[in-house]
């Protein structure tokens, strides 16, 4: 299985640290070939990806849905400008949000051959604050949601993304 799992965000900046906080729970379950890692920063997702066949990264979002909500997206079916991840750049290099870097992996021609979003609804980003009580209780559910998009990878199937 050529699988990668990236956890995108700040474990220090209270919701957006919630795709580390799914990676790692991600990685504790020790799927064999599966890859996990974290990055606070997009900009190195087109260089993380590599030659991975299937890609989920989980990230914060803000779409207004209630904090905790969980969203997926195929990325590879189309691009995201009007999309909640088109919404996730804070200031600084994270003013290159993950929409922006998709899209550039896009015109590059680097997608890879399946790469899905995994994304929770956020709320609270202060610098040293924890995950809030919903979205700490929505990574279980995101989890869940990552293990079962990877499902059809690890039993050799190409499989659907689960709207």
């Amino acid at each position: 299985m050529t699988a990668l799992v990236v956890g995108l965000g700040s474990r220090d900046r209270g919701d957006d640290g919630v795709g580390p906080a799914v990676a790692a729970a991600v990685a504790a379950l020790g799927v064999p070939g599966l890859r996990v890692v974290v990055h606070e920063d997009p900009t190195c997702l087109v260089e993380v990806w590599g030659d991975a066949e299937t890609v989920v990264v989980v990230d914060a979002v803000r779409s207004g849905a209630p904090p905790g909500t969980v969203h997926v997206l195929d990325a590879t079916a189309g691009t995201l400008a009007d999309r909640a991840w088109a919404r996730t750049g804070r200031g600084g290099t994270h003013a290159f949000g993950l929409a922006a870097a998709v899209e550039l992996a896009r015109a590059l021609r680097r997608l890879p051959p399946r790469l899905v979003l995994v994304g929770v609804e956020a709320s609270s980003f202060g610098h040293g604050e924890p995950l809030g009580p919903e979205v700490a209780d929505a990574v279980a559910h995101a989890v869940r949601t990552v293990t079962d998009l990877l499902a059809p990878v690890a039993a050799g199937e190409a499989g659907h993304v689960p709207r």
